[in-house]
């Protein structure tokens, strides 16, 4: 059974950083995209960053991260990476990490995604 699970959450200041991991099990990981999206309260879950499976290293991030969040997957670790520096309030959401129904070929943006973890809480605040 596929799963994933986020770690890495905290409460930080703006401008601060944290680092989420994503690990799975239960499936051939490297045949997988990933996605992390996020969802603050009150409002739809949103993706944020995904990345292709293997290592072909194609990504997609929201116009509301670029420059400040970065993708990144190591595939020996079963591990997906967020790094988020320069954090803003409105960075504040859980974070959760997502796969596929199945694997595909599409580019990771044009997948659709399905939560498989219980998501890392994310504060930004003074």
């Amino acid at each position: 059974q596929l799963q994933l699970v986020e770690s890495g959450g905290g409460l930080v200041q703006p401008g601060g950083s944290l680092r989420l991991s994503c690990i799975g099990s239960g499936f051939t990981f490297d045949t997988y995209a990933i996605a992390w999206l996020r969802q603050a309260p009150g409002k739809e879950h949103e993706e944020v960053s995904c990345i292709s499976r293997r290592d072909d290293g194609a990504t997609y991030y929201v116009e509301a991260v670029k420059g400040r969040f970065t993708i990144s997957r190591d595939n020996a670790k079963n591990t997906v990476y967020l790094q988020m520096n320069n954090l803003e309030p409105e960075d504040t959401a859980v974070y959760y990490c997502a796969a596929p129904p199945y694997p595909t070929s599409f580019a990771c943006q044009d997948n659709e995604y399905v939560i498989r973890g219980q998501g890392t809480q994310v504060t930004v605040s003074s």
